[in-house]
């Protein structure tokens, strides 16, 4: 008989890690059934409606999915819970980092739930350029609040959005509005882009600030303080409490040098602990008022279907810039034109021109 070779390969396969005895083998099949299962849009959608909130995480996947077969499972996903959306009020919050945006989230939430409400908070944490990815960790931070049972908290990558606002938050607002959530919270990376996109998709935009970083004068001069509906000074409490009040004395007097808002609201600068909770309920109160003052004057309805405009054109500007790079003649070009530019045969504009004149 011929001598076996001897396997002199560095390459082995190896035994893998035994499933531990304890596990109930009629559950593994039932989760690995379920994976390989399609998912049916119009259960996910009876479900959303039925205050499901796994059902709602599931949802919300597939919306900021970017895999092709997800994209017409989410354009019916919205399409069904429209009809069943728009009956919230959409708050967002933003400031720097350490400001204590999640420590106030927190203490706001839990202040709301004890009055009935049901509170949605849609929180986004920033991406890394480099590896691309996100930590989110709001669910930690976020410790006591997550306990509640009328509390969803849903915590998203930035990406590469501008304004800390994940790319698919508007959908994701209409689908937490179908869930039966009266108030959605939306808080914002807070790094210093853009908030436009956050203040287009809320009713009340909530600026957080802290006393003695400077920011008395530099909030004169920052786009943001126009797009406040209120200025919240937080960390007001122990020897901090002195340097609050003369913040809020100076956040007041910058206010005076912008022109009045078509709203006809007068924004507040108002003090608070999230750590100790104080301030927390004059906060809710002067949110209130807010809505009963817009309401009555008819800018909430206006400012809705302004809302509806910019996101009908912010729509189309994502389309057809996915359209345009899913282009299969746009993707060989592209190429091409990325090689030219590494060997300088080429600048940025003319190879930009050259691919937007494919068709």
């Amino acid at each position: 008989m011929p001598n076996k070779k001897k396997n002199t390969s560095a390459l082995t396969e190896k035994n893998g890690v035994a499933p531990p005895e304890t596990l109930n083998q009629k559950v593994v099949r039932q989760l690995q059934k379920s994976r390989n299962k399609p998912i049916l849009i119009e259960h996910l959608v009876s479900e959303i409606l039925k205050e499901n909130q796994a059902a709602l995480s599931q949802a919300i996947t597939i919306i900021e999915s970017t895999a092709q077969k997800h994209q017409q499972q989410a354009k019916k996903l919205i399409e069904s819970c429209l009809p069943f959306a728009n009956n919230s009020i959409r708050i967002g919050i933003t400031g720097v980092p350490g400001v204590g945006k999640s420590t106030f989230i927190e203490r706001f939430g839990k202040l709301l739930i004890s009055q009935g409400k049901k509170v949605a908070i849609l929180t986004v944490d920033p991406s890394s350029s480099i590896s691309k990815g996100s930590i989110l960790g709001d669910k930690t931070r976020m410790e006591d609040l997550v306990k509640e049972k009328n509390a969803y908290i849903r915590p998203s990558a930035s990406g590469d959005t501008l304004g800390g606002v994940a790319r698919k938050t508007r959908e994701t607002i209409i689908l937490c509005e179908a869930a039966g959530f009266d108030v959605i919270l939306i808080e914002t990376v807070g790094v210093g882009q853009s908030e436009t996109a956050v203040h287009s998709m809320t009713d009340f935009f909530l600026l957080l600030k802290l006393a003695g970083a400077g920011d008395e004068l530099q909030g004169i001069k920052r786009g943001i303080m126009e797009m406040a509906d209120s200025i919240v000074i937080n960390k007001a409490d122990g020897d901090n409490l002195k340097a609050a009040k003369l913040a809020k004395t100076e956040f007041n007097r910058a206010l005076h040098l912008y022109p009045e808002k078509e709203s006809g609201w007068a924004p507040k600068t108002l003090l608070c602990s999230a750590l100790k909770n104080d301030g927390i309920a004059e906060i809710w109160d002067v949110i209130s008022k807010y809505f009963e003052s817009v309401k009555a004057n008819g800018y909430f309805q206006h400012k809705r279907r302004n809302q509806n405009k910019f996101w009908l054109m912010q729509t189309v500007d994502s389309r057809l810039k996915m359209d345009f790079y899913e282009n299969p003649s746009v993707k060989k070009e592209l190429e091409l034109q990325l090689k030219a530019l590494d060997e300088n045969k080429t600048t940025p504009f003319e190879a930009a021109e050259k691919l937007l004149k494919l068709k």
